[in-house]
């Protein structure tokens, strides 16, 4: 089958690439040349664990091309794909202004019958703007007969696992009311069902509001988590133990109940405050998701009181490392980072801040810039040498076991936050470090 992939970020890239690792011939399209240039020369502008692989496999069978011709890109598919991004506005609303251009680009150029994709994550209602978009460009050229389909089909894909969940979903929300575009969206994902039919078709905006129903509910369940964290400081009891015990309840289970330093990324701080705005225009505050939103971003600072606690209000002449600063394993998106706060919070307070991420690095000189308060370090050990204390915001595989002893031995004193629960704090008591993660009373 013909695609189109509109956008070659997270959502565009993956969905491109994976649909194209099925057999199909798939045109990935962004406006943005330098994208385009790194992906024609075999690489990928963003970190995701097995993307290379498959793009690189799919351009040399001939099933994948990257371009900036949006004539070509049109004219190619008869699904094409909307993954462009859809940044919060300053209201807290999902701000659709490139998803409304690619449907008016759309509109100026198809010449047959397509089904338009909405695979990014949008409000209640997209579909119909997108709908709306289209067919006045249609109406413009006076072809307004042309007959074509908006589909919404939102993504679930998590940063540092999205090929993996793309190939091996555990669901498909297809939210569709046109039939024949209902047979393409079944045949496209074919693959994908064939041992288990994963596909939910449902209304258009049923399927759109899944998606973001769907991050608030485990937005909630962290930010719930969080709370009882900082409780569980006061009363004396050890938050890993109470996961373990709820989550054993088949009701609760275990997914998405450790207590940390807040969440981050692209999706639910974005979604969270995107519901809200939704049903703030109608009247119809929602009190949880305010609550879910304010519980998280106090919990960014977490670690940063327990900071002031230890050394005072005035850092000045202080330093600290930082270990981690995507704002989760797996990925270099710092998008919402519980280390942003962090580090913003403790220069502001006159610190220094030695920071080190395994992958991020690069990411983190874009978005921090030159300063002379926070500096970037390229290894791990690199960052605790002189610190007076070392703050782990990111649960990378490497942070898990390090040399304790080298700790102490390069630390100005041994003051472990760890805001990821990584560390037994028995043993750090045995090891003489000074310990304080999450909860754990």
């Amino acid at each position: 089958m013909k695609v189109t992939a509109i956008g070659t970020g997270y959502v565009g890239l993956v969905t491109g690439a994976c649909l194209a690792e099925m057999g199909n011939h798939v045109v990935c399209l962004d406006v943005d040349p330098e994208k385009i240039r790194i992906l024609n020369e075999g690489e990928i502008p963003i970190h995701e664990p097995g993307l290379k692989e498959v793009v690189r496999r799919n351009v040399a069978a001939g099933r994948l091309q990257f371009t900036t011709d949006v004539d070509h890109a049109v004219q190619h598919g008869t699904l094409l794909f909307v993954g462009v991004g859809t940044p919060p506005d300053e209201d807290g609303s999902a701000d659709l202004q490139y998803v409304v251009a690619a449907a008016r680009a759309i509109g100026r150029r198809m010449t047959d019958y397509k089904v338009v994709v909405d695979k990014s994550t949008v409000p209640v209602g997209t579909a119909d703007r997108v709908r709306a978009a289209i067919q006045e460009e249609l109406d413009a050229r006076g072809r307004g007969d042309m007959p074509f389909a908006v589909v919404s089909n939102p993504e679930f894909l998590k940063e540092g696992a999205a090929v993996e969940d793309f190939m091996k979903p555990d669901r498909i929300i297809v939210g569709s009311d046109d039939e024949q575009a209902t047979l393409l969206m079944r045949a496209i994902y074919s693959p994908f069902n064939r041992a288990q039919d994963r596909m939910l078709v449902m209304d258009v905006r049923s399927a759109e509001f899944t998606k973001y129903a769907a991050n608030a509910m485990l937005a909630t369940r962290i930010s719930f988590m969080n709370e009882l964290a900082l409780l569980a400081e006061k009363v004396g009891a050890d938050i890993e133990l109470v996961r373990r015990g709820i989550g054993s309840d088949p009701r609760i289970g275990y997914q998405f109940l450790y207590a940390g330093a807040g969440y981050g990324g692209s999706c639910f701080p974005k979604d969270v405050k995107a519901l809200v705005k939704t049903a703030a225009d109608l009247g119809l505050p929602l009190k949880v998701l305010t609550a879910v939103e304010a519980a998280n971003e106090r919990q960014k600072r977490v670690l940063v009181d327990k900071v002031v606690e230890r050394f005072g209000e005035d850092l000045t002449g202080r330093r600290f490392a930082v270990w981690g600063l995507a704002f989760k394993p797996d990925t270099d998106d710092m998008r919402e980072a519980p280390s942003l706060v962090v580090l913003d919070e403790l220069t502001r307070r006159g610190a220094t801040v030695l920071a080190y991420d395994p992958v991020s690095m690069p990411e983190a000189a874009r978005m921090l810039g030159p300063r002379d308060d926070v500096r970037l370090v390229k290894r791990a050990e690199a960052a605790i040498e002189g610190a007076d204390a070392l703050l782990v915001l990111t649960e990378w595989k490497e942070f898990r076991t390090p040399d304790f002893d080298a700790i102490k031995a390069s630390m100005k004193s041994p003051v472990v936050l760890d805001g990821r629960n990584l560390y037994d704090p028995k043993l750090m008591k045995t090891l003489g470090i000074a310990y304080s993660g999450i909860g754990r009373g």
